[in-house]
């Protein structure tokens, strides 16, 4: 089977890239890496030629437009990368009954909801970044519509063109984000104010990826046929930014950092009072319900447990694990 991962310098890229060099599927799989100096992902006509090259069974779309504030000055790019780049991915997977795995993002939806989205709650982004986002959902979803008149044979039996669209929020892994920014200011300041009426969920990229692997594939490492649709894949619980960035300070005072900052210097602030080209969603929470029944439904009864305890796994360790992490590899 060929698997090809788009992105893999990004956080997920990079979650992917460790997952696989653990598991050492190379006797079942060939599995090849994309990033930005080998496909413009702007450019159509580069997207295609791995594609046609490589011949994947497995696409994942690990690579994105992630410059929130950035995007709202350039625009064609975000498109071009967040819209029509997935299209091109899923047209291929349609035509050639392959997999698809894309990843989207919290601020598809506004904000203004007061409970979890669920999967199949409306649209209705409020910045380019989100509209992008949006946008390739929607083209991914019009490229699938007559996926049944797709098939490929994977071991010996016969699985069609299919696609998981997994929505995640505040995203951390090998690479900026969030929490080490925290960190990388803790270090420097004895005060720090940050937002703490937005909430939501932070992801870890590495949890992200075994999640998408889990849906995608067996225990044997092969593919499995799943529910082509939308998916909530963020950890159980919810949190702010300041609850966040005390939660890391505090882990990486546990795990013996030395740093200038703590928790209770943290002071917590509306957002307003931190205004952004870019609009953010209030609420960027997401209901899980339709990963956790698409995994009963698609793993063999005797992996059922782990791989759901996997999804159900909690935001709060995993953040004090990953900053531990990082405090004795001494990148903080």
């Amino acid at each position: 089977m060929n698997i090809l991962v788009f992105g893999k310098d990004g956080q997920l890229g990079k979650a992917f890239k460790a997952i696989f060099g653990e598991r050492k599927p190379e006797k079942l799989h060939r599995i090849s890496y994309i990033g930005r100096t080998e496909c413009d992902l702007a450019n159509p006509d580069a997207i295609t030629v791995p594609l046609n090259q490589i011949k994947p069974d497995l696409i994942i779309n690990a690579a994105a437009h992630t410059a929130v504030d950035r995007a709202e000055t350039e625009v064609d790019s975000a498109y071009a990368i967040n819209t029509k780049a997935p299209e091109i991915m899923a047209q291929y997977a349609k035509n050639h009954g392959a997999t698809f795995l894309h990843y989207s993002t919290d601020y598809v939806f506004d904000g203004s909801k007061v409970s979890p989205y669920e999967s199949t709650d409306v649209r209705n982004p409020l910045g380019v970044y989100g509209k992008s986002k949006a946008a390739g959902e929607e083209a991914i979803e019009r490229a699938f519509q007559d996926k049944q008149k797709h098939a490929s044979q994977v071991s010996g039996t016969e699985l069609k063109a299919q696609y998981a669209i997994l929505r995640t929020s505040w995203v951390y892994g090998e690479g900026g984000n969030f929490i080490r920014t925290i960190l990388r200011l803790a270090k420097e300041r004895q005060t720090l104010k940050v937002i703490a009426d937005q909430y939501g969920v932070p992801s870890s990229a590495r949890w992200l990826a075994e999640v998408s692997l889990a849906l995608t594939l067996d225990e044997n490492n092969q593919l499995r046929q799943f529910p082509s649709g939308i998916y909530h894949a963020v950890p159980s619980g919810e949190t702010t930014w300041h609850a966040l960035a005390c939660h890391a300070v505090q882990a990486a005072l546990d795990a013996g950092a030395a740093l200038q900052l703590h928790p209770n210097a943290i002071e917590a602030i509306p957002a307003t009072e931190y205004p952004l080209p870019a609009p953010r969603p209030m609420n960027s929470r997401m209901a899980r319900g339709s990963l956790e029944a698409a995994l009963a439904d698609t793993l063999a009864p005797s992996a059922n447990v782990p791989k759901l305890q996997l999804l159900q796994q909690s935001w709060e360790p995993q953040v004090a694990a990953y900053v531990q992490d990082l405090v004795h590899r001494k990148l903080i």
